[in-house]
């Protein structure tokens, strides 16, 4: 058993997440494009459709990187006095980069996790409401 496959024979998580593999087989068939998954594996048909991710981490990830590419720009305006033009050229696409990035890594482990702990829709017991 190699270090980066669990007990059941699947990628660990963070690898996974990291290069959109299936949480099933360890095909790279995760996402159809950027930060949308594929509605199913090429590989082993698992449907990941059945997954409701949402995108909770959206909002949260897009502070935390607000945060930190904030605190970079305020350092670097405060050492180096930059033109504002080099601001938007360097600060815009990082921000653009590592929120889309971490979106996908996020919305990946979330995903992988919910598969590996066969997570569903919470339902109360005895099925009348009480």
């Amino acid at each position: 058993m190699t270090e980066t496959q669990n007990k059941k024979g699947q990628p660990e998580v963070l690898p996974a997440a990291l290069f959109g593999l299936c949480p099933r087989c360890g095909q790279k068939t995760l996402f159809a494009h950027l930060t949308r998954f594929s509605d199913k594996c090429r590989s082993c048909g698992l449907d990941f459709s059945q997954y409701n991710v949402g995108d909770g981490p959206a909002a949260f990830l897009t502070l935390i990187v607000g945060a930190v590419i904030l605190g970079l720009a305020l350092a670097v305006e405060a050492n180096l006095h930059p033109p504002i033009w080099v601001h938007i050229l360097l600060w815009v696409p990082l921000t653009v980069a590592a929120v889309t990035g971490s979106l996908r890594v996020s919305k990946a482990i979330l995903l992988i996790l919910e598969h590996r702990n066969d997570a569903r829709e919470g339902s109360i017991d005895g099925g009348d409401g009480r």
